[in-house]
């Protein structure tokens, strides 16, 4: 991390979540969501590997039922057989105290639960039931996210408020009696679970919003008003770039002011699109902020009227594709190998001075320039390459530098 760039962390308390630690002085955590229907243990494992493949460090998988309760300890143990070794973390809505009771082994296989505040129960039922799930917590030493949705907040709470602002000299706006609401939701919440005996070190706490605004504001109160990990994430984000420019919006400032230990981009998939997008647009707003590296970085110019050609979208597309396809080895192989930088550019305007710039660059020829394409390796000049398979050549070239730089 940069702190140049980064403000400094809000300082929070460390949660161990498996053999993850969330909070503290740990890396921000990346997470994401399974939406197989848990029931379904093969599908689910599956998909969790996948998940955690494409570098997912928690999973949270949906808990709704006794079949889905049941079906968990056979996903832990599917994705043991898999060598998957990744904490999984239940979602619990509306009848979680009765799963963790009636189903001990789903209780005992999870390494954390998610619970909502506002709908674990009306009235009197709202804090027994809250406090079994808190108990079974405890017993089996398990982290919980007390995870406040504005979408299902504690409507009780939210009237109060309501009516304590309208007889108030200085009325605030709704929308700021709603922003108070879900912090207060989220912290008394949590200062409850650890009255009833969980400790704090196992306690991390989300206030999700849908609108960008919102949850900045929202964050920035729990920030200033507790130490518990949090977990930052956008709710319903919605689908495509739409979904992916919302959260980068809303997730990169609480990120530069240094508010959040974990992070899950709730993307809407597209029919019959991959999972893992939502893990991988996480993992690239942390690199691109400076927090964390996960992958080697390709940097290629957008193309202009001296581009056109397409061979360099083409190459730029191919190094994607290839680093992508070489991580799982190089993680086991080239520790560090993460923080290798590409430069695929288009023409002699800015390509050689943006190829030295990087580790391993690439100068294509622009429209009219002579057919060749010289690479640049730590700044300096190694080579020039021409013919039809520079793509080819240079990720030879990668593949040495990778293997010479971090072997």
């Amino acid at each position: 991390m940069s702190y140049s760039a980064i403000e400094a962390r809000h300082k929070t308390v460390g949660v161990k979540v498996g053999q993850v630690t969330v909070g503290g002085s740990a890396p921000v955590v990346v997470q994401s969501m399974t939406n197989t229907d848990t029931a379904d243990a093969e599908a689910t494992a599956l998909q969790v590997a996948q998940l955690a493949r494409a570098g997912s460090e928690l999973v949270r998988i949906t808990v709704d039922r006794e079949e889905s309760a049941a079906a968990v300890p056979y996903i832990a143990e599917k994705l043991a057989k898999m060598k998957v070794n990744v904490p999984l973390v239940g979602d619990f809505h509306y009848n979680g105290h009765m799963l963790l009771t009636q189903y001990p082994d789903c209780a005992a296989a999870l390494a954390k639960y998610r619970i909502n505040p506002g709908n674990v129960g009306f009235k009197e039922k709202k804090d027994r039931n809250f406090a079994t799930m808190i108990e079974v917590a405890a017993k089996h030493d398990k982290a919980v996210r007390i995870g406040v949705n504005w979408g299902s907040l504690d409507q009780a709470m939210l009237a109060a408020l309501m009516d304590e602002n309208a007889k108030s000299a200085t009325p605030l706006p709704a929308r700021a009696v709603m922003h108070e609401a879900i912090v207060r939701s989220g912290i008394s919440s949590a200062l409850y679970a650890e009255e009833l005996g969980l400790a704090r070190n196992r306690i991390i706490i989300s206030a999700k919003c849908s609108e960008v605004q919102d949850l900045i504001a929202v964050y920035r109160m729990m920030a200033q008003r507790t130490d518990h990990a949090l977990h930052l994430g956008l709710t319903e984000a919605g689908m495509g770039s739409k979904g992916i420019v919302a959260s980068t919006a809303a997730l990169s400032v609480l990120l530069q002011q240094g508010i959040g230990d974990t992070i899950r981009i709730s993307l809407t998939p597209e029919p019959g699109g991959d999972r893992t997008r939502e893990v991988i647009v996480a993992q690239e707003i942390l690199q691109t902020m400076g927090l964390r590296a996960f992958a080697p970085m390709v940097i290629a110019c957008p193309g202009c009227g001296r581009t056109t050609s397409t061979v360099f979208q083409e190459l730029a597309q191919d190094i994607q594709s290839y680093v992508r396809g070489r991580m799982p080895e190089w993680r086991n192989q080239y520790p560090g190998f993460e923080n290798l930088s590409l430069a695929v550019m288009g023409c002699i305007v800015n390509g050689p001075g943006e190829s030295k710039h990087a580790d391993i660059g690439i100068s294509l020829p622009g429209t009219g320039e002579v057919p060749a394409a010289p690479v640049y390796i730590d700044g300096q000049k190694v080579k020039t390459l021409r013919g039809e398979n520079i793509a080819t050549q240079f990720q030879g070239i990668v593949e040495d530098y990778v293997a010479k730089r971090w072997g």
